[in-house]
């Protein structure tokens, strides 16, 4: 086995279930028209009190392929995990390969939630007095761990099985969590993402705390003046990261390499974020990487348009890194909680690779009181430069950072 300080981690895969397409071709195409997967959701208008009508989301279609016996076992957001996980797989020239089984190769995967309609089967005990509505797949289709747990035993992954629950940042807590465990030598393959479902649930939790859009059109707005709130959405994407040397053996593509992360907390408040922390983990994540701050050219930013959030993030990023360009993909995709860290992240790595990226849908005017960042707005931006980074920040303090190296 190689020593620790001489291994290299690298994405050989890729998979998404997004709103905006599952390929990036596809994506490519909306983010270069400036579309939105943001609409109405006339069926929530039914809701009494709930003030955000508006989702993003995807039409998502279970493939026909997955048995019976093993959807059982899914809820929504699983079954989007395990289909974006097969794709990443099979780019990466892994699917079906006996590696998977070789106690060399984990999971770590993240959601905010478990299914929201599994959760729904436990109210009849409270509201019933009943347990009529449960069956010996409720818990496993409701826990936290579901999706992690599911796509370990679609594919058979015997390696270590890691799973977040940090809201936002769920995704690229888990795709920082696999960079280590490869780094470390404790694996050498890991599948690593995050996958969130959409309900007026969701969206009620971001209502009550006043932090969703109200508007109707040309909305999220990161960054913008006139921002009112966030509009959630949901997906899945998937990231497989090997060792460098492990895949360069095997003949592996390579997309592109992860070469620094941070995670941190505030501990400070639950639901107002701390730029000073936020610094510090955009400070580690550079040092990790042994890299300067005029090495990065680039930041995909968390961005979701709410006024506290973007105007923390902002002074973060300069404070750390100067008048960097930056944009955020929340005015696209909409906010996907625990898949919007791994839906950056595979989107940050194709930018990255094409050297072209895309502004922030709906900023027209900057906040004045966010930092005086390099904005990219109206059109995508070339930009030559070796690396990028992609941010995101969760409820309860959580901050994370990802660095990726383009292969050439």
């Amino acid at each position: 086995m190689m020593t620790t300080n001489l291994r290299r981690v690298v994405v050989t895969g890729a998979g998404t279930i997004s709103a905006l397409g599952n390929d990036w071709a596809s994506v490519s195409h909306a983010l270069q028209h400036h579309r939105s997967a943001v609409k109405q959701m006339p069926a929530w208008e039914e809701i009494a009190g709930l003030n955000c009508l508006l989702g993003a989301p995807l039409d998502f279609v279970t493939p026909a392929h997955f048995r019976r016996r093993q959807l059982r076992s899914m809820g929504r957001l699983a079954q989007m995990a395990v289909s974006a996980t097969e794709n990443a797989l099979t780019e990466a020239g892994l699917l079906k390969d006996p590696l998977l089984k070789s106690g060399r190769a984990g999971v770590a995967y993240g959601s905010a939630t478990g299914s929201i309609d599994a959760t729904l089967e436990f109210v009849s005990i409270f509201r019933e007095q009943s347990t009529a509505d449960l069956s010996t797949t409720s818990y496993l289709r409701m826990m936290n761990h579901t999706a992690a747990v599911n796509i370990g035993l679609h594919f058979g992954l015997s390696g270590r099985l890691l799973t977040t629950s940090t809201a936002c940042t769920a995704a690229s807590q888990a795709i920082g969590f696999a960079y280590e465990a490869i780094l470390s030598g404790a694996q050498d393959i890991m599948v690593a993402g995050g996958t969130e479902e959409l309900t007026e649930a969701h969206s009620a939790v971001f209502d009550t705390l006043l932090a969703t859009s109200k508007r109707t059109a040309q909305t999220p707005s990161p960054f913008d003046v006139q921002r009112d709130g966030l509009v959630l959405g949901e997906g899945a994407s998937t990231l497989i990261l090997e060792e460098r040397e492990h895949a360069i053996a095997r003949g592996a593509n390579i997309l592109a390499e992860v070469v620094g992360f941070a995670t941190n907390s505030d501990g400070a408040h639950l639901t107002a974020p701390k730029t000073e922390t936020q610094a510090q983990c955009l400070s580690m994540a550079l040092t990790s990487a042994q890299l300067e701050p005029q090495d990065i050219g680039y930041v995909c930013a968390h961005g979701t348009g709410t006024a506290q959030g973007d105007i923390s993030e902002s002074q973060a990023t300069e404070s750390v890194l100067g008048k960097v360009a930056i944009s955020s993909l929340k005015g696209h995709f909409g906010h996907t909680l625990g898949a919007c860290g791994g839906i950056e992240a595979w989107a940050t790595i194709n930018m990255l690779g094409e050297q072209n990226f895309a502004p922030t849908l709906n900023l027209f005017e900057p906040d004045p009181d966010c930092a005086e960042l390099d904005y990219i707005v109206a059109d995508h931006r070339p930009i030559a430069t070796e690396y990028a980074m992609s941010n995101n920040f969760a409820f309860g303090g959580i901050n994370t950072s990802l660095i990726f190296r383009r292969h050439n």
